[in-house]
């Protein structure tokens, strides 16, 4: 008896009614027009059966803190690093605990089950990283949270910084963070990457980098870490977020740097939201679009995925945690509107993130969690394009959200009523 069959679903590579198995929370089979025996059966009626979107760049100690103590009035990325200096002191954790798990809700709601979060390591107190703790020991039976130790003042620009963020990994934060072009030299921010690459490779930790989320072309930090990824053998197990600062490099350079960071085995996390919002804002006209290069990047084998980064904080007072908004501004910045192009920022939110957090089961696959999310549409590309309902979220064969389909009765002149929810094939 199986706990679970999933009927008549298209899955993200295009395959038509396929059945989906789920025993024990595992996915036992995906065949087409499977028959057996189950306590529930589901007709996705061919719609669209995804795996769950992933988040592999997000700030969830300051989520929904917009407007405390104040608005980033310049909307400049360091204006946001000076307001959440000001908002750090008057932090509780009580409210941080609360806001963060508002935010799960948000996430679940929208089929995101996996976020990465960076956590300020700056505070000796470790207030934020106590409270992400707690957030992720409550969170933890519908979704998967890793922590990130994050000195965003800089590790070696900040008294206590190492100290600080060795701590927060004695306490059980997941992966070593930093952030080597906010370090007072580019020399500081080099010795920086060499340090933390190394903290990690000592104590077995990922590493995720805040790296040269810049307009500088100087800014080269992306190359010093691919080059301490390969030197302590840390291939695959290694960030860069942002890397904006390729965007603004010369050609001849970057014909370099793509190689290296293929070799060296390091993936990249690009924010479309945010990068097109905070990059550039120096600039008067022609403005540069500030997302690092995402087709050049995939083309040369790097593992890519979109972040969300932030929602409603000190940097940026948009975002609902739809990674499917993340992945639209995604295609529109970096120019990928092919199918194929479009099918690859749909991969950039649910198989490219998981693989960057390295989540053991995430798939469509036999032998994967059975946790997946049934979206209003019939194809990866629809699905971007309406920003699609998500019918139903399941976590490991469990029901977890559920949202109605979003339809439009019309009532026109001279025409019958009709619904519709601007599928042209529906």
């Amino acid at each position: 008896m199986l706990d679970l069959l999933v009927h008549n679903a298209t899955l993200p590579d295009g395959a038509t009614g396929m059945s989906v198995a789920v025993r024990d929370g595992r996915i036992v089979e995906v065949t087409r027009g499977l028959q057996a025996p189950a306590r529930e059966v589901l007709d996705a009626g061919g719609l669209l059966l995804s795996p769950p979107f992933v988040d592999p760049h997000f700030h969830m100690d300051a989520t929904l803190s917009y407007g405390l103590p104040r608005v980033n009035q310049s909307g400049t990325l360091l204006e946001g690093i000076a307001l959440w200096g000001e908002l750090k002191p008057l932090l509780k954790a009580e409210a941080l605990i609360e806001r963060a798990l508002a935010y799960c809700d948000w996430a679940v709601a929208k089929g995101l089950l996996a976020i990465r979060s960076h956590v300020d390591t700056s505070d000796a107190s470790l207030l934020a990283v106590d409270a992400l703790l707690e957030v992720k020991r409550r969170v933890a039976p519908y979704l998967d949270l890793q922590l990130v130790a994050f000195p965003q003042d800089g590790v070696l620009r900040s008294p206590g910084g190492v100290d600080n963020l060795k701590r927060a990994l004695d306490k059980g934060v997941d992966v070593v963070g930093g952030i080597p072009h906010f370090e007072r030299t580019m020399a500081d921010g080099a010795a920086s990457v060499k340090l933390l690459c190394e903290i990690a490779a000592e104590r077995g930790k990922l590493v995720d980098m805040h790296c040269d989320e810049s307009d500088d072309p100087l800014s080269r930090h992306i190359e010093t870490l691919a080059f301490e990824a390969q030197r302590l053998g840390l291939q695959g197990r290694v960030t860069g977020s942002h890397c904006t600062s390729m965007h603004s490099m010369d050609n001849y350079y970057v014909s370099k740097l793509l190689p290296l960071i293929a070799e060296s085995g390091v993936a990249v996390v690009s924010n479309p939201l945010i990068n097109i919002t905070l990059q550039g804002r120096h600039d008067s006209y022609p403005k540069r679009r500030g997302m690092t290069r995402v087709p050049e990047l995939m083309a040369a084998g790097v593992n890519v995925a979109f972040g969300h980064d932030c929602v409603m904080d000190p940097w940026y007072g948009m975002g609902s945690g739809d990674m499917l908004e993340v992945a639209h501004m995604g295609l529109h910045v970096a120019q990928m509107t092919s199918q194929a192009g479009i099918r690859q920022c749909f991969d950039a939110v649910t198989v490219n993130a998981a693989r960057v957090m390295q989540l053991e089961g995430h798939g469509l696959e036999a032998g994967c969690h059975a946790s997946f999310v049934l979206l209003q549409a019939r194809d990866p590309v629809e699905a971007i394009r309406l920003r699609a309902t998500r019918l139903k979220v399941y976590r490991r064969g469990r029901l977890l959200a559920e949202t109605p389909a979003a339809t439009a009765a019309l009532h026109l002149a001279g025409r019958a009523p009709a619904t519709s929810w601007m599928n042209p094939r529906a």
